[in-house]
Order: structure tokens, then sequence, then C-alpha cells
């Protein structure tokens, strides 16, 4: 929902321009020596999984960046390059060839191989082990016959192993992006020791996650509590400047501003919107800004009756004022999103919602009367991610724009407002907040709207739609390929099943005990930046 994935937390505005960042990002908050042989604490919510491949939201993807070491990371340009990959190569954009570097090793000592990729990649594939983030294999070879109750393989038979270092990937379709997906949570290698036979997950493997990175597990996650980690010497890449992390679970992000304010937390990733405008007051130059790729949206059950009729939900897009929320809520750090992907990614058009996405009260309650819109609707939200005012507020305006009642309805965490969302029940409309996993436009498209995305909780689905993005993925261009994603756009516009909100922008604060802290566009903060001061 790395947020990449689904995003707890409500989060702030991408500035238009990405080079923009205010308030001196990753700045040093103190005068003090770097303490080598300190922990430092970070605010996270419950995650709702710590294994690789079942883990689709910002929390938990935030625990697993410390312990394990993607293939690929992005840079200023947002171009992949190698981290636990030596090199990632293809002629044809269909059979890529991995080369991994020597010297990584687990946590438990085990070297990594390829075979230990292979290994956790047909685990999250294969569909009886209903992983969350299995979408994100299917464009490899064989991934169909890994699908449904009673699959016809167990295994891709796109993945084939060369030697201990090198495996190829064979994809069902040329995908030119393929080496950018790379870095992505799902994609993360798993020890043979998580597992208790082939293809069987260890039981409680994700209470303590065995991993290849920077840190390794300091005890077991503490549910509500906090997941301890603590630095790994023997990792080959760069190593973290502190000793230890501690990501400490809050239940509300006011508790957690709190704690920053007197050096009782180290890290806030998200400033409370109670707080936004005293910030700067209160913590001075250790109140950060940068950019971020989050995309905040209301999110329709388009398998309920009362909400299967695209005019019903235009006429709610057309009935929130999103200009007077950002102002009222966001106190104007926020920008007003009218499409569906974020300015980070190429191929971003400012307004691709058109017309539904324009404030008409008087047009929004005679498109809703004549649709048959129903005469209540809830919103619902996770009480653990600083969401009730902005909520209320668009409550409000439905209520006045429409002549409904509305009320909004709060899920103790995200991973309960997620759990109930993936079994249907009726929650009414739900918000939803999303953080690329890579840098493309695909990248927010197929996950929340193609018919078997892994983050389509809403139940859309346009044949035309899929084809498109199918079509896209397979273009020869990058060019070529966003023409595809953006007729695909557009066809979301025709069908609007999210009202698309907000533009995110990180926003978040320290205390003083760390300086160095930054946060990049996936709603991590960078943990081998970071330092403790003496």
């Amino acid at each position: 929902m790395r947020v990449r994935r689904l995003a707890a937390w409500t989060a702030l505005p991408l500035a238009v321009t990405l080079g923009l960042v205010a308030c001196g990002s990753g700045g040093d908050g103190g005068s003090g020596e770097s303490d080598p042989s300190a922990a430092v604490r970070i605010e996270i919510a419950e995650p709702q999984h710590l294994v690789p491949t079942n883990t689709n939201e910002t929390s938990g993807s935030q625990v697993l960046a410390a312990l394990f070491s993607p293939l690929v990371d992005y840079d200023e340009a947002h171009k992949p390059y190698e981290v636990a990959a030596e090199s990632i190569t293809s002629e044809d954009n269909t059979t890529w060839t991995i080369k991994l570097k020597d010297g990584y090793t687990f946590h438990n000592g085990e070297k990594v191989t390829a075979d230990n990729y292979i290994d956790a990649w047909n685990y999250g594939a294969y569909a009886p082990n209903g992983q969350n983030s299995s979408y994100f294999f299917e464009k490899i070879a064989g991934y169909d016959d890994l699908q449904g109750e009673s699959p016809k393989a167990e295994t891709l038979s796109g993945l084939k192993q060369v030697d201990d270092l090198t495996f190829t990937v064979t994809l069902a379709q040329p995908y030119s992006e393929f080496k950018s997906m790379l870095g992505y949570t799902a994609f993360y290698p798993l020890p043979e020791a998580a597992f208790s036979a082939p293809g069987e997950l260890v039981e409680g493997y994700e209470q303590a996650p065995v991993g290849q990175g920077p840190f390794k597990m300091k005890g077991t996650w503490q549910h509500d509590a906090k997941v301890e980690v603590e630095r790994y010497d023997a990792f080959p890449g760069e190593q973290p400047k502190v000793a230890g992390v501690e990501f400490r679970i809050y239940q509300q992000l006011t508790a957690a501003y709190a704690d920053v304010l007197s050096d009782n937390l180290d890290v806030i990733k998200t400033i409370p919107t109670e707080n936004l405008s005293t910030a700067g007051t209160d913590l001075g130059d250790r109140f950060l800004q940068s950019p971020a790729s989050s995309l905040h949206f209301l999110a329709f059950p388009t398998f309920q009756e009362e909400f299967s009729n695209p005019d019903v939900r235009k006429a709610i897009s057309m009935a929130i004022d999103r200009e007077e929320i950002t102002r009222s809520i966001f106190k104007d750090s926020q920008q007003p999103a009218r499409a569906f992907v974020s300015p980070a990614v190429a191929g971003y058009r400012e307004n691709t919602v058109g017309a539904a996405g324009e404030f008409d009260p008087a047009k929004a309650k005679a498109l809703y009367q004549a649709a048959g819109g129903p005469s209540k609707i809830t919103l619902s939200y996770n009480g653990d991610g600083g969401h009730k005012d902005w909520i209320d507020a668009t409550c409000n305006q439905l209520k006045a724009n429409l002549g409904v009642d509305c009320v909004g309805s709060a899920e103790p965490k995200f991973a309960d407002l997620l759990t109930k969302v993936k079994a249907k029940q009726p929650v009414g409309l739900f918000r939803m907040g999303w953080i690329m996993d890579y840098p493309s436009m695909e990248n927010y498209l197929g996950p929340l709207y193609s018919t078997n995305g892994s983050s389509n909780y809403y139940g859309y689905s346009n044949p035309d739609f899929d084809r498109l993005l199918a079509e896209g993925a397979s273009a020869p261009s990058e060019e070529e390929a966003i023409k595809k994603y953006q007729e695909a756009e557009d066809l979301l516009a025709e069908d609007l099943p999210v009202v698309p909100l907000r533009f995110g922008q990180n926003n978040f604060g320290h205390s003083t005990k760390v300086k160095n802290v930054e946060m990049d566009l996936f709603d991590r903060v960078n943990l081998t930046k970071i330092e403790a001061i003496r």
C-alpha cells in the first residue's frame, strides 16, 4: 500500500518538481559526535506481515528493508542500479540473466545462492500459499500453472539455475522494465532454513525473519509494540552507522509526535495533520520534507450493488472539494490529485480524471440522485494512521453536497482494514494509499486495478484495461509503453473505481539524538545514513 505499497499513515504531498526539497531534507539535527554503538528508534504502524512475498504495506516494508538487501535500488533519476546483483542483463527483454555478487550470507551463516531466490519466488508465486505479492511474479513464464486451488505445477518454469551465483528468468512476454521491478520486496531471497520442506515455509518464520541485509533480528516481532534489529557485521555492502534499530509500533501518530518532542523517539515518518502548523516551531530544523511517490484515494467496493454504477462513483468524486480539504486540514501542504499515477513517474498527466475530478456540487447531486446512490455512506479508515480529520471533513462535504448521511468508521489498525476489505466484508468506501514499488506507470496501474492485481481490493475488472496494460508491458520502448498505459488510465477515468484525492510528500521529524535522517520516495528511512549522536 516499501509504500511503495499500501500506506498506513496520512502522507503529505509531492512537490510538482521532484527536485524541490523543503526545510533541508536530510539535515543535521545536532552537533555531537556519532555514536556507532547506539541504536535508534523509528516509528511504524503494526505490520501486516514480515514475509517478503506477503508484505505489501509500508511498515512491514520498512522493517524488511533493514533485514534484506535488494537486487537493485534506484538512483536520483529513478533508474535501477545493482546492489545484491552483480549484473542483470537481457538481449531480448524476455530472458534475463541475474548474476549475484559473491560474499553475501544470511544472518544464520548460510551463503546466499541463486537457489535462495528461485525458492523464494516459487513460494511467492504458488497460489495456495496466498501471498499478497504473488501478482508480481505473473510476468514470469509458468505463473499461470501455479494458480487456482489445484495448480498444475509447483514451480515457475521460467526460473533456471545456471550456477551457484547465476540464474535466468524467462518471461511470458517481453518486459523492458523487469530490472526495475527487482528492487521490490517480493524479490528478496529466503534461506534454506526458512523452509520446513520444499515450498513449505517454517511455521512462525515471520516472527523472526532471517535475511541477508545490513541488520539481523534481535529477538522476535513483539506485536503492537516493537520489532528490534541489530547490525549484521558480516554484511558485505555499506555498513550502517548505528548498532541497531527499534521499530516502535504506534497506534496513534500524536503519541509518536509527543515522543519525538521529548526525545523518547528518534524518527517520526509522518507528522500528524493536527501538528503541521506548529511542527516548524516545535522541531526547528528537525522538521524535514522530501519528495515521495504516494497517492491517496478513496476506494469503492465495486462488487456491492450500491456502488456498482460508475455514475454514483463520479457523483461522489464531484462532491469532494479537494482544494478546501488541502487548505483546512493539511494547511496547504498537499497537492490535490486528479490522476491515477504520481508525478514521480514518466507518463504522468495532470488531470486524467477529467470532469469527475472537478468540484461541482450541483451536478454531483443531480447525477447522484439520477443514478440511485445510497442514502447513507460509510467511509472506513485505519484509526492508527492519522486520518480522522480529513475523513470527517470529507463526510461533511458529502452530507452537504449530496444530501446523504455519511459517517466515518475507524478500524484499529491498517492490517485490520486490509483484512476486512480483502474478505469483502461491508466497510463502505475505504481510504487507501499507494507508494510505488518501482518507478513506472505500470506499478500504479497493474497492482491496483488489473483484474488479478495484488492490491485490487475493490473488485474492479475491465478486460480492455487488462489488455492495454499487457500491451504496455510488452512494448519495446518506454515511449510506446507509456502510450498504452495512458490509454489504460483513460479507461479508469471512465469507470472510476477509486477517487484520487492527494499526492503525498514526506513530512517527517527527528529527535535531538540523531542526525543525517533521510527518507526516500518509498516512505522508508535510509538505515545506512542515519547516525546516533553522543
